[in-house]
């Protein structure tokens, strides 16, 4: 690809050919400000703040969607372009409500920021809201249309990133607005509350569903015995929230936070990612030793991914693996065998987890399996965001936190567990325990090159013994469409599958880039945690699930055998197929 040379502010730049003159400015240190732009999408240009001057023309071009020319000199700021600017921001907050203290993206806001950097203290045009409700309906978020700034992030994340089409636009002119496909509820829609919308979004405009309050109660309840789970992806983006690199591992300030919140137990879910491994992996073991032409196998510790597939692809239903998520194994066995080795009734324990994700909001009442205790096995499910802000509110200092360690019985867990937190690690994770159980030997090399990076589908064939496995891993659910095709047409034609083995994540990055992770998530910062999964891999002393001393300890004390008859009680699911649209 050719070069490009071009002036911007005086300063010479040479970027490659078809880069926009915002990604151009940033190489030479310059920031040009933008609302409706984001690394992850394709530019649209809808905001209008991004505008710049080239010189010698009357004419302004928009930074974040004009690619530079050869010999172009561009002029970013001056009078009359912050003029234009300050002007787009008080036409915007014209029609935005003035909710800040109350807005869940208070200190947090893209628009908040751009009006304290242009020193927009009043506006001269009169306020024009349009009276639009809150849209509650939702288990995992929440939709305010009135603070909406129709910057199409949502719509675009949806539709091109996540293939769900859920969200569009509807209405014309100054009626325009953001709302479910079809104007529905969002909680009616095929909305599969992956929550990316949220993560996107620049305003408070898609927030997830706070249960701070909840967790709060059950704290300051005496009658509760309050346990806590922290998912893999929260201990490397935590940090965040209180001025760290993202990638920063966490781990033991974690564990310490939570025990000041007041919690009666620490555990962590990267436990019972090794429990799932167990299961899942003696689920693919089974079938691809006695029973290959049921596979392939696809993996089902994604809510946001089994709510999809079961509306998008209900058809290969019987391809997914019945185990459940880590989130849901760790609260069926924390108030069956836990509580039994505490003496605790399972009334009195209240499971509390912390994920990445703003569909483990959905997950915990999903069926009527994650009843499998007689009540919800985990009580509620809270974000990233919202243990940073509880523990904010609590006046705990987290940097000076000392580093401490999870409780046991249900805390020890191997970098095999960890890496559950990253797309590509559950099949990371389980090929390395599948390579064991079946040759009886561990793998040469348990680091599977295969399954990392961002690349939105990876193939790979991995040798076990005598045999070949074919393995694709896919992230961001518009990725996924492709291969289940691949996987309908050969049950079609009655070919071959192409893979035996397939991991899903819905969101890019996995986990690490959940909806409920802390803002301003792209792919450097994504990068950054997945790093810091990696080295929590490869600093543990075990790194594969069927090593982990606990693990081995609640088979022998009380599930009995990996998919046995205690294990598929308390262990593993089943799905429904669903219509798009609930009526």
């Amino acid at each position: 690809m050719s070069n490009v040379s071009l002036f911007i502010n005086g300063i010479a730049v040479e970027v490659p050919a078809g880069t926009t003159i915002l990604r151009a400015a940033e190489k030479v240190g310059i920031k040009i400000p933008t609302l409706c732009w984001h690394p992850d999408l394709t530019p649209w240009a809808a905001c209008g703040i991004c505008i710049v001057k080239s010189e010698n023309s009357p004419k302004m071009l928009r930074a974040c969607s004009t690619p530079v020319e050869n010999n172009m000199k561009i002029i970013t700021h001056d009078a009359q372009i912050i003029a234009v600017r300050k002007t787009v921001i008080q036409l915007i907050l014209s029609t935005h409500p003035d909710d800040c203290l109350k807005c869940p993206r208070n200190q947090q806001c893209e628009l908040q920021r751009l009006a304290a950097e242009f020193g927009v203290r009043e506006t001269p045009y009169p306020k024009q809201l349009n009276g639009l409700e809150e849209d509650t309906s939702s288990t995992s978020i929440i939709l305010h249309p009135e603070r909406c700034v129709k910057c199409g992030r949502c719509v675009q994340v949806c539709q091109d990133m996540q293939g769900v089409h859920a969200i569009e636009f509807l209405g014309r002119g100054e009626h325009t607005r953001i709302a479910p496909a079809a104007d529905v509820k969002l909680g009616d829609s095929p909305c599969i509350r992956c929550g990316q919308c949220s993560a996107h979004c620049p305003v408070g405009a898609i927030y997830e569903r706070s249960q701070c309050t909840e967790v709060w109660n059950a704290l300051q309840n005496p009658e509760l015995h309050t346990v806590v789970q922290i998912a893999p992806a929260v201990r490397v983006a935590i940090g965040e929230a209180f001025g760290y690199e993202p990638g920063t591992l966490q781990t033991g300030k974690l564990y310490a936070a939570l025990r000041r919140l007041g919690f009666k137990a620490v555990f962590d879910t990267n436990f019972s990612a090794d429990l799932t491994i167990m299961e899942e992996g003696t689920e693919f073991i089974t079938k691809f030793t006695k029973d290959p032409g049921s596979l392939p196998l696809i993996t089902s510790c994604c809510p946001a991914w089994v709510d999809y597939m079961e509306k998008f692809f209900p058809d290969l239903i019987p391809h997914f693996s019945t185990a459940k998520s880590p989130q849901q194994m760790l609260g069926a066995v924390a108030k069956t065998y836990y509580a039994d080795k505490i003496g605790v009734t399972k009334k009195n324990m209240y499971v509390v987890s912390v994920m990445p994700c703003t569909a483990k909001k959905y997950e915990v009442d999903r069926n009527a399996d994650m009843r499998s205790t007689g009540d919800m096995d985990v009580d509620v499910a809270i974000t990233t965001r919202e243990l940073a802000n509880m523990i904010k509110s609590a006046g705990i200092d987290f940097k000076s936190l000392p580093d401490e360690t999870a409780d046991s019985i249900l805390g020890t867990y191997t970098g095999a567990g960890t890496i559950f937190g990253v797309t590509g690690g559950v099949m990371e994770a389980a090929l390395r325990t599948a390579h064991a159980v079946i040759t009886g030997k561990e793998m040469t090399d348990i680091n599977v090159l295969e399954t990392r990076g961002l690349e939105g589908v990876k193939e790979g064939a991995i040798k076990i013994g005598d045999a070949t496995v074919n393995i694709a891993v896919a992230h961001g659910t518009a990725n996924v469409s492709a291969v289940l095709e691949k996987i309908r047409e050969a049950k079609k034609n009655g070919t071959a599958q192409p893979w035996q083995f397939i991991e899903v994540m819905a969101c890019r990055g996995g986990c690490i880039g959940g909806g409920g992770q802390p803002y301003g998530a792209n792919d450097e910062v994504r990068k950054k945690r997945t790093l810091g999964i990696y080295s929590d891999d490869e600093k543990s002393t075990l790194r594969c699930s069927h090593q982990n001393p606990e693990i081995t300890a609640i088979y022998k004390e009380f599930l009995g055998e990996p998919c046995g008859h205690k294990s598929h009680e308390l262990l593993h699911t089943h799905y429904t197929a669903r219509p798009l649209y609930n009526k």
